[in-house]
Protein backbone atom coordinates (compact mmCIF):
# COMPACT_ATOMS: atom_id res chain seq x y z
CA UNK A 1 0.00 0.00 0.00
CA UNK A 2 1.54 3.70 -0.85
CA UNK A 3 2.07 5.84 1.83
CA UNK A 4 -0.34 8.63 1.72
CA UNK A 5 0.53 11.66 -0.09
CA UNK A 6 1.09 14.75 1.96
CA UNK A 7 0.07 18.19 0.84
CA UNK A 8 2.38 21.08 1.29
CA UNK A 9 0.70 24.37 1.76
CA UNK A 10 3.52 25.85 -0.52
CA UNK A 11 2.92 23.35 -3.30
CA UNK A 12 -0.99 23.63 -3.07
CA UNK A 13 -0.75 27.44 -3.50
CA UNK A 14 1.49 27.41 -6.35
CA UNK A 15 -0.69 25.10 -8.03
CA UNK A 16 -3.79 27.92 -7.18
CA UNK A 17 -1.90 30.63 -8.62
CA UNK A 18 -0.47 28.90 -11.34
CA UNK A 19 -3.79 27.71 -12.53
CA UNK A 20 -4.84 31.22 -12.10
CA UNK A 21 -2.43 32.27 -14.65
CA UNK A 22 -3.48 29.20 -17.07
CA UNK A 23 -6.79 30.60 -16.83
CA UNK A 24 -5.56 34.18 -17.45
CA UNK A 25 -3.42 32.83 -20.54
CA UNK A 26 -6.73 31.26 -21.75
CA UNK A 27 -7.94 34.99 -22.34
CA UNK A 28 -5.38 35.55 -24.85
CA UNK A 29 -7.71 34.45 -27.30
CA UNK A 30 -10.74 36.62 -28.38
CA UNK A 31 -14.09 36.02 -27.77
CA UNK A 32 -16.24 35.51 -30.46
CA UNK A 33 -19.99 37.37 -30.57
CA UNK A 34 -23.09 35.90 -31.62
CA UNK A 35 -26.34 36.86 -31.55
CA UNK A 36 -27.43 40.00 -29.38
CA UNK A 37 -26.98 38.69 -25.74
CA UNK A 38 -23.31 40.63 -25.19
CA UNK A 39 -21.59 37.46 -24.01
CA UNK A 40 -18.78 36.57 -25.80
CA UNK A 41 -18.09 32.64 -26.92
CA UNK A 42 -14.50 32.30 -25.38
CA UNK A 43 -11.91 29.32 -24.76
CA UNK A 44 -11.55 30.50 -21.53
CA UNK A 45 -14.31 29.15 -19.21
CA UNK A 46 -12.55 25.66 -20.20
CA UNK A 47 -10.32 27.09 -17.13
CA UNK A 48 -12.20 26.51 -14.39
CA UNK A 49 -13.19 22.77 -15.66
CA UNK A 50 -9.85 22.15 -15.89
CA UNK A 51 -8.87 23.42 -12.64
CA UNK A 52 -11.86 21.49 -10.60
CA UNK A 53 -10.58 18.34 -12.09
CA UNK A 54 -7.19 18.65 -12.17
CA UNK A 55 -6.57 20.67 -8.97
CA UNK A 56 -10.10 19.51 -7.18
CA UNK A 57 -12.79 21.10 -5.47
CA UNK A 58 -11.21 23.49 -2.95
CA UNK A 59 -8.03 24.58 -4.82
CA UNK A 60 -9.58 24.45 -8.13
CA UNK A 61 -12.06 26.83 -6.80
CA UNK A 62 -9.69 28.85 -5.00
CA UNK A 63 -8.07 29.14 -8.72
CA UNK A 64 -10.86 30.54 -9.94
CA UNK A 65 -11.27 32.75 -7.19
CA UNK A 66 -8.25 34.22 -7.53
CA UNK A 67 -8.36 34.98 -11.11
CA UNK A 68 -11.44 36.77 -10.65
CA UNK A 69 -10.27 38.79 -8.14
CA UNK A 70 -7.36 39.98 -10.10
CA UNK A 71 -9.69 40.24 -12.80
CA UNK A 72 -11.71 42.66 -10.90
CA UNK A 73 -8.71 44.83 -9.54
CA UNK A 74 -8.54 46.19 -13.07
CA UNK A 75 -5.80 43.72 -14.08
CA UNK A 76 -7.47 43.08 -18.32
CA UNK A 77 -7.34 39.37 -17.97
CA UNK A 78 -10.64 38.04 -19.53
CA UNK A 79 -10.76 37.50 -23.29
CA UNK A 80 -10.26 40.49 -25.07
CA UNK A 81 -8.40 42.47 -22.50
CA UNK A 82 -11.26 43.44 -20.15
CA UNK A 83 -11.04 43.94 -16.86
CA UNK A 84 -12.09 45.63 -13.83
CA UNK A 85 -16.13 45.43 -12.34
CA UNK A 86 -17.47 46.36 -15.69
CA UNK A 87 -17.88 42.58 -16.69
CA UNK A 88 -18.86 41.41 -13.11
CA UNK A 89 -21.93 43.83 -13.82
CA UNK A 90 -22.56 42.97 -17.70
CA UNK A 91 -24.13 40.35 -19.40
CA UNK A 92 -21.56 37.91 -18.79
CA UNK A 93 -21.48 38.40 -14.91
CA UNK A 94 -23.32 35.52 -13.67
CA UNK A 95 -21.14 33.50 -16.05
CA UNK A 96 -18.00 34.47 -14.81
CA UNK A 97 -19.59 34.29 -11.00
CA UNK A 98 -20.89 30.85 -12.19
CA UNK A 99 -17.20 29.86 -12.70
CA UNK A 100 -16.91 29.66 -9.04
CA UNK A 101 -19.59 26.83 -8.69
CA UNK A 102 -18.42 25.12 -12.05
CA UNK A 103 -15.00 24.42 -10.83
CA UNK A 104 -16.19 23.52 -7.37
CA UNK A 105 -18.71 20.91 -8.86
CA UNK A 106 -16.48 19.79 -11.75
CA UNK A 107 -14.32 19.10 -8.67
CA UNK A 108 -16.02 17.38 -6.23
CA UNK A 109 -17.45 15.01 -8.75
CA UNK A 110 -13.80 14.16 -9.75
CA UNK A 111 -12.13 14.22 -5.89
CA UNK A 112 -15.08 11.82 -5.10
CA UNK A 113 -14.39 8.79 -8.08
CA UNK A 114 -12.76 5.79 -6.87
CA UNK A 115 -10.62 6.34 -10.56
CA UNK A 116 -10.63 9.60 -11.94
CA UNK A 117 -11.43 8.05 -16.01
CA UNK A 118 -12.76 9.72 -19.17
CA UNK A 119 -16.42 9.24 -18.35
CA UNK A 120 -16.02 10.81 -15.01
CA UNK A 121 -14.34 13.48 -15.96
CA UNK A 122 -17.04 14.21 -18.95
CA UNK A 123 -19.99 13.70 -16.57
CA UNK A 124 -17.73 15.88 -13.81
CA UNK A 125 -16.75 18.57 -16.63
CA UNK A 126 -20.72 18.54 -18.50
CA UNK A 127 -21.38 19.09 -14.57
CA UNK A 128 -19.90 21.86 -14.07
CA UNK A 129 -20.95 23.32 -17.30
CA UNK A 130 -24.55 23.25 -16.46
CA UNK A 131 -23.36 24.93 -12.67
CA UNK A 132 -22.10 27.84 -15.08
CA UNK A 133 -25.34 28.39 -17.20
CA UNK A 134 -27.47 27.61 -13.76
CA UNK A 135 -25.82 30.77 -12.66
CA UNK A 136 -25.50 32.44 -16.25
CA UNK A 137 -28.56 32.82 -17.56
CA UNK A 138 -30.74 33.84 -14.86
CA UNK A 139 -27.90 36.26 -14.32
CA UNK A 140 -28.07 37.23 -18.51
CA UNK A 141 -32.12 37.33 -17.72
CA UNK A 142 -32.33 39.78 -14.67
CA UNK A 143 -29.76 42.11 -17.11
CA UNK A 144 -32.03 41.91 -20.05
CA UNK A 145 -34.87 41.33 -18.12
CA UNK A 146 -36.75 38.57 -20.23
CA UNK A 147 -35.03 35.18 -18.50
CA UNK A 148 -36.39 33.24 -21.57
CA UNK A 149 -35.06 35.52 -23.58
CA UNK A 150 -31.45 34.70 -21.95
CA UNK A 151 -32.07 31.19 -21.86
CA UNK A 152 -32.83 31.41 -25.90
CA UNK A 153 -29.82 33.68 -26.47
CA UNK A 154 -27.81 30.82 -24.51
CA UNK A 155 -28.22 28.44 -27.00
CA UNK A 156 -25.75 29.94 -29.36
CA UNK A 157 -23.11 28.88 -26.68
CA UNK A 158 -23.96 24.88 -26.14
CA UNK A 159 -21.90 23.57 -29.22
CA UNK A 160 -18.99 25.35 -28.37
CA UNK A 161 -19.51 24.84 -24.54
CA UNK A 162 -19.97 20.69 -25.07
CA UNK A 163 -17.24 20.55 -27.45
CA UNK A 164 -14.87 22.43 -24.71
CA UNK A 165 -16.38 19.60 -22.53
CA UNK A 166 -15.29 17.26 -24.39
CA UNK A 167 -11.68 18.57 -24.97
CA UNK A 168 -11.51 19.50 -21.42
CA UNK A 169 -12.25 15.65 -20.69
CA UNK A 170 -9.61 13.95 -22.77
CA UNK A 171 -6.92 16.88 -21.72
CA UNK A 172 -7.62 15.93 -17.65
CA UNK A 173 -8.51 12.01 -18.77
CA UNK A 174 -4.10 12.69 -20.52
CA UNK A 175 -2.98 14.62 -17.21
CA UNK A 176 -4.93 12.02 -14.77
CA UNK A 177 -3.36 9.00 -16.37
CA UNK A 178 -0.07 10.65 -16.78
CA UNK A 179 0.44 11.70 -12.68
CA UNK A 180 -1.73 9.22 -10.97
CA UNK A 181 -2.83 10.23 -7.09
CA UNK A 182 -1.82 14.16 -8.02
CA UNK A 183 -5.44 14.62 -6.96
CA UNK A 184 -7.34 14.23 -3.69
CA UNK A 185 -9.98 11.59 -3.69
CA UNK A 186 -11.74 12.51 -0.36
CA UNK A 187 -13.69 15.43 0.99
CA UNK A 188 -11.24 14.94 3.72
CA UNK A 189 -8.35 15.56 1.75
CA UNK A 190 -9.96 18.44 0.26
Amino acid sequence: MPAPRVSLPAADLARIVVFAAFIAVLGIFPGIYFGASGVPVVIQNAGPLLAGVLLGARRGTAAVVLFLALTAIGLPLLSGGRGGLAPFVGPSGGFLFGWILSALVAGLIVSRAAKPNLPVIGLATFAGLLADYLIGIPFLGAYIGDLGAAAVQSLVFVPGDLGKVAATAVIAAVVHRALPGTLPRTARSE
